[in-house]
């Protein structure tokens, strides 16, 4: 491969580990023309005049940022001053061994534009993860694929061991939160083919975690960020408002049957939530997902019919809250009510942007 590779590291207090992973590094990528850039965020230990002591014999460059913090941006930072073509970001920890650096490569050459290396394809994994652990892992990405559909088709959106070519964030504007850099340059980047390549995630040997509560509310931060930047979060509110407007078309056709019609309440009752069912279904097919609707009427009608079954989940949802709300926890029925609303419409919103509009 002729183009050159700069390797971001972003560094905080990460001194005993800085040795090792360019000693590794070095031995992965000797026989290409290759840059490792210590992005440091002021680190009190001395891993920054570590770093630079080892660019005598290595191709080292360590930048130190005064007054911020944080991976992600560190990254956007490194992208600055690295020269690559071709760009990695790998942790300073060791838990990303620099010996899959190759593979990640080959797939580069290959034609994928972003490659990630995964602990959630074949044969990756995590070493020595409690249960917790790996439920705080597999939540943040369900979350981000329920959130923002186009991450769905890589199974390790949170990953922070990645390659990509330059031109995918050309045109880019990064403004991540937290320490996901990965999940905004899928979503604010332009690229075509994306890889994913197994290893195992390590246990850290030296230094101590960066992991926090405080981490956890910046991803949520980031993905907030995302869905308002892509447009997910307007159609939430779409959404939203035609759920409004169904229980509008619910209320009024219950009362016109039964007031004006003449009709027992339990059936004008199910008349105008079928009703109210069917004029949600059109109204999001129309307005809050027209981009993901096909439009001939065999897909038409199937998705019409997934939106029933979720609605009527949805609708178990509601009483089910109501009733435990109300019942067990001696809650005002109106307010247990809302919390139902509330909570069948994030049911409905969910579960229909993962299976009837995908």
């Amino acid at each position: 491969m002729s183009k050159t590779i700069s390797i971001i590291i972003p560094t905080y207090n990460e001194r005993d580990n800085v040795i090792p992973l360019v000693e590794r590094i070095h031995h992965a990528l000797h026989s290409y023309e290759y840059e490792a850039v210590f992005i440091d965020d002021n680190s009190g230990d001395g891993t920054a005049e570590v770093a630079r002591a080892l660019s005598a014999r290595y191709p080292v460059k360590v930048i130190v940022r005064q007054n911020k913090r944080g991976l992600a941006s560190a990254v956007v930072d490194g992208l600055r001053h690295a020269t690559g073509q071709i760009v990695g970001v790998i942790d300073a920890d060791l838990q990303h061994p620099p010996e899959v650096i190759p593979d990640l490569l080959r797939e580069i050459e290959s034609g994928a534009d972003i490659v990630i290396a995964s602990r959630y394809v074949k044969e990756g994994g995590c070493q020595g993860w409690g249960l917790i652990r790996r439920i705080i892992s597999k939540g943040a990405i369900v979350l981000a694929h329920l959130l923002l559909p186009s991450s769905r088709p890589v199974k390790d959106p949170m990953s922070g061991f990645f390659m990509f070519n330059r031109q995918v964030i050309t045109h880019a504007n990064l403004k991540p939160t937290g320490y996901k850099i990965l999940l905004e340059i899928l979503m604010e980047g332009e690229f075509q083919g994306v890889a994913e390549v197994p290893y195992t995630f390590r246990t850290r040997s030296r230094g101590e975690s960066k992991l926090n509560a405080r981490q956890q509310i910046d991803y949520l931060k980031h993905i907030y960020s995302l869905m308002q930047r892509k447009g997910e979060l307007r159609r939430f509110l779409k959404f939203c408002a035609v759920g409004l407007s169904g229980v509008l078309v619910n209320m009024g056709l219950l009362w016109l049957l039964t007031e004006m019609v003449g009709f027992p309440y339990l059936v004008s009752a199910a008349f105008s939530i079928e009703t109210s069912v069917i004029s949600n279904f059109v109204l999001n097919d129309y307005f809050t997902f027209p981009d993901r609707r096909l439009p001939k009427a065999k897909s038409f009608l199937n998705r019409l019919l997934k939106f029933n079954l979720v609605s009527l989940a949805g609708l178990a949802i509601n009483m089910g809250i109501l009733w435990l709300f109300t019942e067990a926890f001696g809650i005002y029925y109106l307010l247990s009510n809302l919390c139902g609303i509330a909570a069948a419409t994030l049911w409905n919103y969910l579960v229909n942007t993962w299976w009837t509009w995908k």
